[in-house]
Order: C-alpha cells, then sequence, then structure tokens
C-alpha cells in the first residue's frame, strides 16, 4: 500500500531523519517486521501495542524495551506485551549497517507503521529523531485498562495530549488485536454478580464468546478482539461495537457514551468502502500524534546499542 502524504511529528521530529546518516534504516526495520509477520500475522498487534505502550509511559523513548525486575517491562500491565525479539532483531541488523546512529524508540515507532500496512491498514511516513531514555520503571506504568470506564480512559489520553476522536481512533487498532479470556469471561458468567452475563452483549454474539472462553475455562487463552477479521485492518471491530459484539467491556463502553458513540457511527456506517477510507486517514492522523508524544531529541536521552538494555559509558 502506498504511504499517504507525509506529516511532520511534533518536538522536532521529522520525516527522512536518517536520509543520510543511515538511509537503510528504514528498510530494515519493514524487512525484520516482515520476516516475523510471515511466521505469525498476530505479531503485527503485539508491535502496535507495544509502541502505545511505550507512548504512554514517559513518552515515545523505548524505555518499554529495557528488560530488569523493576524495568516497565515486568509491570503488570505489560506481561502479556510481545514483539521485543522483532524490535531486537531489526536493532541488530540495524548496528551492522550505521551503529549508534538509529534509536530503539524509532525502530518501535516504525515497526509499528509497518505492522498495520502488512495488516491491509494505512501506511504514513513516520518522523522520526526520537532518543531512548536511560529510565524504564514498573512504578510509572499506569496504562488505560480494560476494566476502566470511558472517563477513565478519556482522561488518560487527555493527560498524553490526546482527544476523544484519538481515543476512539486508536483503540480501532484492535481490529488486529487480541486479548485474553480472564479479561473477559467475567462478563459472560457473573456479571456484576447477578448471575447473568453483561447485558451489553448481543445474544447471538454470547454464545460465541462462552464457546471460546468456557466457564472455569483456560483464563490464558486469546481471544480475537474483531473476530470478524482478525489479520484485516479494518472497520469491522466498530461494526462489533455497535452492535454490541465487542470483547472487551471498554470497548463496548465506547457505545454507551454519547460522544465516543457518534465517533464510532461514524467509522461503523453502512458505506464499508468511504467509511474505511476515513477511519485510514484519522488512524493515520493519531499515530502521529500519540507517537510525538513527550518525545526525547536532540542531545536528550541516549541512542542504545542494546535496545534491552541502557548505555553504559
Amino acid at each position: 500500500m502506498m504511504p499517504l502524504q507525509s506529516a511532520e511529528g511534533q518536538g522536532g521530529l521529522k520525516t527522512g531523519f536518517y536520509s543520510s546518516s543511515c538511509p537503510d534504516a528504514e528498510a530494515i526495520v519493514r524487512s525484520s517486521v516482515k520476516y516475523y509477520y510471515d511466521n505469525d500475522p498476530t505479531i503485527a498487534a503485539g508491535l502496535l501495542r507495544l509502541h502505545f505502550h511505550d507512548c504512554f509511559v514517559q513518552g515515545c523513548d523505548g524505555s518499554v524495551l529495557i528488560k530488569g525486575a523493576s524495568a516497565e517491562r515486568s509491570a503488570i500491565a505489560n506481561r502479556g506485551a510481545r514483539g521485543f525479539e522483532v524490535i531486537d532483531y531489526a536493532k541488530s541488523q540495524i548496528e551492522a549497517s550505521c551503529p549508534g546512529v538509529v534509536s530503539c524508540a524509532d525502530i518501535l515507532a516504525l515497526a509499528a507503521r509497518d505492522s498495520v500496512d502488512l495488516s491491509d491498514g494505512p501506511s504514513w511516513n513516520v518522523p522520526l529523531g526520537r532518543r531512548d531514555s536511560r529510565i524504564s520503571l514498573a512504578s510509572e506504568v499506569d496504562l488505560p485498562s480494560p476494566f476502566e470506564s470511558i472517563a477513565d480512559h478519556r482522561q488518560k489520553f487527555a493527560d498524553k495530549g490526546l482527544d476523544d476522536q484519538d481515543l476512539v481512533t486508536l483503540v480501532g487498532a484492535h481490529t488486529i488485536g487480541q486479548t485474553h479470556c480472564q479479561f473477559s469471561s467475567y462478563r459472560l458468567y457473573n456479571f456484576t454478580k447477578t448471575g447473568n452475563a453483561d447485558p451489553t452483549i448481543s445474544p447471538s454474539f454470547l454464545p460465541k464468546l462462552q464457546n471460546i472462553c468456557p466457564v472455569d475455562g483456560d483464563g490464558s487463552k486469546p481471544v480475537d478482539l474483531d473476530i470478524d477479521s482478525q489479520k484485516k485492518f479494518d472497520v469491522s471491530f466498530f461494526k462489533n461495537v455497535r452492535d454490541g459484539n465487542a470483547v472487551l467491556e471498554s470497548d463496548q463502553r465506547l457505545w454507551g457514551d454519547s460522544v465516543t458513540q457518534k465517533i464510532v457511527n461514524k467509522y461503523a456506517g453502512n458505506f464499508k468502502g468511504l467509511l474505511g477510507v476515513r477511519f485510514a486517514y484519522e488512524f493515520r492522523r493519531a499515530m502521529i500524534k500519540m507517537s510525538s508524544i513527550e518525545v526525547k531529541t536532540g542531545t536528550e536521552g541516549e541512542i542504545r546499542q542494546i535496545c534491552s538494555r541502557f548505555n553504559y559509558y
């Protein structure tokens, strides 16, 4: 898919940042992501989520990639995070070509873009120039949770300079996402201790979810967040939210809020082609905005030699 028109990021980022210093950087990241994607298409959602989790803690600075007992990566909210090996592989390839030039934070931003593109979603020119952090603390991880209200999510997004349009658009990444039964089973059998299922789940969808996540079943069993087309980046996720077919309670709650409902409905509409283009455009815009959160540039931070650990001088 051809990239959409270029756009500059905020905070000193710019497209083509490595055009002279490491001209093959983007191609190397792309080939690395494709190598893993061809073996397991679900890695795309993992890489996209990894970038989101990075940006929402200290900004987009590669802090989620650091290994360590007290690092972000070890936080409860990141226990299901995956795709680290893809970033490490891409970094090793880039270091062999142009050592000490390309940050892990930029590799992660590029990998997220390539993951969407490989999943038949939009592409965009990623503004680059991020530097890697020298701090990574699990205690600072406070990510939006599937158990939280829309008000909680709205506040966490607002704290990062993101509005309701960004919130709904970025949650649309769940079109290629997965969760686990432990995050949705409570909706299926004894919701709020009533003995019944969550009433916002459509009657036709409930038995499908119960079949995937039986009572007292394996909580670690994966569940596609977009049952209809989990490997394709499209607008069916929003149709599912509209129709009561969302897997996560927080996703379904987008339909229960008057503001977010209008945005969901706009994306879901009846004209799939037209609305697909609109979502593609808005997702590209929201990703560029999100990937510019609290970035470190210039002489801030460092360019890590290995993405999973800080440099030592």
